[in-house]
């Protein structure tokens, strides 16, 4: 019998636990958490062969970075909402007795100066300990969990996480490394982005960047722009700006050679609208390749909807609407620096690349790199 869908669930990615689902033993579970600036979400997973299997989940925004761009705090409402979805991923993981875990917070956290206070509060009343991680731990994260989708003709890879509070892009030189070899040379950057190629082939990372805007802090800086087409293209031009220092290969880049990963709710939320799926479905969005043109077409369409058509259109959902046009104004702003046929859409992010780390780290994944 097919999962139950909740009744919030829109065009944004969620994992739904199958009711007739028994926990495995304890001992084999970890579990994944990703606070960010605008959603609270958790992975609890089972390894499984070279990949994993989803026990429980959990996904909530929660809209912690809200009004974090004029004061610079965090305010009490948005870590009350926090902490309530803190809870629940609590409960989960009492409920499922996990030991092993990572549960990591980024960019607003990063950014708000009262972040310790927070952190010190959600382990009083939760008991849950928040780690929050730098700009590179969270890149870095974002291309592990991105390896299975990497082509094997690929030389030069651009991963892009469009975050809610931030954006990382990271480039890699797969050129000297077999093509069999490349997936498991990416998950190797659990380590670290240099590591000792004398005992392993490593992924070569060019250079990565971290542009402190995200889907909610971009969107909070053009909030006073009325026209709805204007503040698009005032978002996407800021967001270009951020980017001039980062240039690795751009004018020698090889097409066939190169494939960029986009992972994100923006990019995943695009696909959907792509393939007109009133109700999202993974399966359908994660490795689906799209071409610029696509895209683009997309983000036309959005904005011929304007607001109120985008706030009614099934396929963005209740949960990204408000963000959808900054989220796009970054996409689009990102072919426009690196001009691709085909962008490849990655339904995973995170909490995917928590979890290889740890369990690469454990060696309890099959194959699983050193």
């Amino acid at each position: 019998m097919a999962p139950k869908r909740p009744k919030s669930a829109g065009a944004f990615p969620k994992v739904v636990e199958s009711p007739t689902f028994t926990s495995p033993n304890p001992n084999e579970l970890y579990a994944a958490l990703d606070l960010g600036t605008n959603s609270c979400r958790m992975l609890i997973a089972q390894p499984k062969g070279s990949q994993f299997h989803v026990i429980d989940s959990f996904s909530k925004s929660v809209q912690l970075g809200i009004g974090l761009e004029k004061t610079g705090k965090l305010s009490r409402s948005s870590m009350n909402r926090t902490i309530q979805a803190l809870r629940v991923c609590q409960q989960k993981l009492k409920r499922h007795r996990v030991k092993r875990m990572r549960l990591v917070a980024t960019e607003a956290c990063r950014r708000a100066s009262n972040s310790s206070e927070f952190q010190k509060r959600v382990l009083r009343e939760t008991g849950l300990k928040l780690d929050i991680i730098q700009a590179e731990e969270e890149a870095r994260l974002a291309v592990i969990s991105c390896a299975p989708l990497v082509s094997k003709r690929t030389e030069q890879l651009l991963v892009i996480d469009i975050g809610g509070g931030s954006t990382e892009l990271v480039w890699i030189d797969l050129s000297k490394l077999l093509a069999r070899e490349r997936p498991r040379a990416i998950m190797r950057l659990h380590a670290g982005f240099h590591n000792d190629e004398s005992l392993f082939p490593a992924a070569n990372v060019v250079d990565w960047i971290s542009v402190p805007l995200g889907v909610a802090t971009l969107r909070d800086c053009f909030n006073d722009v009325e026209d709805d087409g204007a503040r698009f293209a005032l978002m996407s031009c800021h967001f270009e700006d951020y980017l001039v220092n980062f240039t690795p290969y751009k004018n020698s880049q090889e097409k066939n050679g190169f494939q960029i990963i986009g992972t994100s709710g923006t990019v995943t939320t695009v696909a959907a609208s792509h393939l007109g799926l009133n109700r999202y479905d993974r399966t359908k969005v994660d490795g689906f390749r799209m071409t610029s043109h696509e895209i683009n077409q997309v983000i036309g369409s959005y904005l011929e909807l304007g607001p109120d058509g985008r706030r009614n259109d099934p396929r963005i959902g209740n949960d990204r609407h408000a963000l959808i046009m900054s989220g796009s104004a970054i996409l689009q702003a990102l072919l426009r620096c690196w001009p691709t046929d085909r962008l490849s859409v990655a339904d995973r992010g995170l909490r995917e690349g928590l979890l290889y780390a740890q369990m690469s780290a454990d060696g309890v994944l099959e194959d699983a790199p050193c």
